[in-house]
């Protein structure tokens, strides 16, 4: 069989077809992975096997394929089908169909024969598959796909007691799971709500996910001492629990200058509190970088900043330039000054005309850039000259400087640049009527931050009462980022033009509508920052909403569920929804039925079959075959329902395969 090396997309133009679509497939159809498990198992046996050294042996697996396929119903009217190629490490969450179409000229066997692929009809009832075993290629048939699947959904919830324990003995009955399966179990196994804590030291180096958590005092110190620096290093970063004591003990007692300067660097991105004695060790310490992130770090003491602000190299003092100014005397500062190195002339230049105008002289023969046209004060001449004649990035700087006199900021703000009369018109000085004045561009699209200056009036009712009536769109979106708002304010964002203002308003307002956060429901499912909002605000409606069980938008559809008046029928029923939304929200009801979560476990929606896999009912059978397949694994191995001992018999094997295999990494 023939290959390729290009990427997945041009393999499959390259073998003759056409994706027409990616992920869109009816709820009676299984998942990927579940269509390689039924046709591996050869329920019917190979429709046929060729030698795949064969001369034809191309062309004939290409003829047997299009023969079984048409015979078995795969192809549809359209002339599409949905197709999975094998050998790809694909996520079983994230696993989906590619619905594509035959053209002329295509050679499946000769491009994806080596990986294998399979083929299923859009119905879900037939499937054909080209797998490779060896010397041998063997095209697979499965018909009759519900009716088997609904018979095996019965037979796995009819487990017994007997046949529990049979599943649990059976995981690790010879010859054991496989090797592959250590990590994954580790990471489940971390995540498992009813794993023991008492197994949390020998998970210790297993899974970077166990320093995520809370640990106690006693695993935090024995993950301090652990040999390898990737879990030292990663505590470090994310454990919550590291006290100041512990975090100085960790730089303090790392040898390698590279690795403490590192966790010094963490400390200070992280705003960390270190001991007294520490910041003596850091501001003496012998590497320069290790000196310069010292003097990021929050607690420094201010003498501490001013020995550094002299320290012998050049980047130590441009570091601690900033922080130790405003306790330098004139002397000090005038060291900076003039100091040998350009950086920190130039820094301490900056700092000094904060306070002191700038003169025209100075600027023209210093190298300060914007920087100094964004924050310093400006000798008038200076200013005036560079509103009327500077390029467009030193207007633009100049436009975003509080200390320029009111009639140069309203010239800008007719300046022929769109971007430098956008930086005027968020000034916090301009009134609400020069505001409106400045003509600007702005896409509602583009992503901005908050401002600052409106963020900080938050509490202020009258200033936010006069702000949400602003112009500026974004104004009126960092108006709506207040966690509390008047509520004449509220009834005025919520019917905003900018529908980015009810997004916020949803997101931050505890003060929200109801009617509106419904509103924003059918467009927005939630940022990283607020997963949860609009759908988990308290002012979300959740009586009421029967109304929408049959409604044409699934987004409006699913939250009949949230309705106290809703049935274990009706999770049934959104069950087989034909929306992958739909059936995702009653994959995570708990009234969803033991026989339901089974057979979602195969749906093509990979984020239901995650839900799904978290069903407490699971019965034991199911989950020993998921922990026995890579692909669901780490799922089956945080299931609630598995039993403490259980649990310990994998953490042992978990350990016991690593000191065969040698040390075991962080996950």
């Amino acid at each position: 069989m023939r290959g390729g090396s290009e990427s997945f997309t041009d393999m499959l133009r390259r073998a003759g077809l056409d994706v027409v679509e990616v992920g869109a497939a009816p709820p009676e159809v299984l998942s990927p992975q579940a269509a390689w498990h039924a046709a591996m198992a050869g329920e019917r046996g190979a429709a046929c096997t060729v030698r795949a050294d064969g001369p034809d042996a191309v062309d004939e697996v290409n003829a047997w394929w299009h023969r079984l396929a048409t015979e078995c119903g795969i192809v549809a009217a359209d002339g599409t089908f949905l197709l999975d190629v094998g050998g790809r490490p694909v996520r079983w969450e994230s696993r989906l169909w590619r619905r594509v179409r035959l053209v002329d000229g295509w050679d499946l066997a000769g491009v994806l024969g080596g990986r294998g692929f399979m083929a299923i009809a859009a119905t879900g009832d037939a499937l054909v598959g080209v797998t490779r075993a060896g010397d041998e290629v063997r095209v697979v048939t499965l018909d009759r796909i519900r009716a088997r699947r609904e018979a095996a959904v019965r037979a796995a919830v009819s487990e017994t007691p007997g046949q529990r324990d049979a599943a649990w003995a059976e995981l690790f009955r010879a010859p054991g799971p496989a090797e592959g399966l250590r990590d994954v179990w580790a990471e489940g196994v971390v995540l498992n709500p009813g794993t023991p804590h008492d197994l949390y030291p020998a998970l210790l180096g297993f899974s970077s996910r166990l320093l995520y958590q809370k640990l106690p005092e006693a695993l935090v110190e024995a993950a301090m001492a652990h040999p390898d620096w990737r879990v030292r290093g990663l505590l470090a970063e994310v454990q919550p629990n590291l006290t100041v004591e512990q975090r100085s003990r960790m730089i303090l007692d790392e040898e390698d200058p590279r690795r403490r300067w590192m966790l010094t660097l963490l400390a200070g991105d992280l705003r960390a509190e270190l001991t007294e004695p520490l910041y003596e060790k850091l501001a003496t310490e012998s590497s320069a970088r290790v000196r310069g992130e010292a003097t990021r770090l929050p607690g420094m003491p201010a003498h501490l900043l001013t020995a550094l602000a002299e320290d012998d190299d050049a980047t130590v003092r441009l570091s601690a330039c900033g922080r130790a100014w405003p306790h330098l005397d004139g002397d000090g500062r005038q060291r900076l000054l003039d100091d040998p190195d350009a950086g920190v002339r130039a820094d301490a230049l900056i700092l000094f005309h904060r306070e002191h105008p700038m003169p025209r002289a100075v600027f023209d023969a210093q190298d300060v850039g914007e920087r100094a046209l964004e924050e310093c004060r400006l000798e008038r001449d200076l200013a005036e000259h560079l509103v009327r004649h500077g390029e467009s990035r030193q207007r633009r700087s100049l436009a975003a400087n509080p200390r320029l006199d009111p009639d140069l900021v309203l010239l800008l703000a007719r300046d022929p640049d769109a971007s430098v009369r956008f930086a005027v018109s968020v000034r916090s000085d301009l009134t609400e009527e020069q505001r409106a004045a400045v003509a600007i561009d702005f896409d509602p699209r583009t992503h901005h931050y908050a401002l600052e200056w409106v963020v900080a009036r938050h509490g202020d009712p009258a200033e936010m009462r006069r702000l949400a009536a602003s112009t500026h769109p974004l104004v009126r979106r960092s108006v709506a980022r207040a966690r509390h708002l008047p509520p004449d304010v509220v009834r005025r964002l919520a019917r905003d033009e900018d529908r980015v203002v009810q997004l916020f308003l949803a997101e931050s307002c505890d003060d929200a509508p109801a009617e509106m956060l419904l509103r924003v429901w059918q467009w927005w499912t939630g940022s990283l920052s607020t997963p949860d909002r609009p759908h988990g605000h308290p002012n979300f409606p959740r009586r009421g909403l029967l109304r929408h069980a049959d409604d044409p938008n699934p987004r409006m559809r699913r939250l009949a569920l949230d309705d106290p008046e809703s049935t274990a029928e009706l999770v049934e029923r959104f069950s087989h929804d034909a929306s992958g939304e739909v059936r995702y929200r009653a994959a995570t009801d708990p009234r969803l039925t033991v026989a339901a979560a089974v057979r979602l476990l195969d749906d093509p929606g990979g984020d239901v079959r995650s839900a799904a896999a978290a069903h407490p009912g699971l019965p034991a059978r199911v989950l020993v075959r998921m922990l026995r397949a890579p692909e669901t694994a780490a799922a089956a191995a945080r299931h609630p329902s598995l039993p403490v001992p259980v649990i310990r018999r994998m953490v042992a094997w978990i350990r016991t395969l690593a000191a065969d295999g040698g040390d075991a990494g962080t996950g």
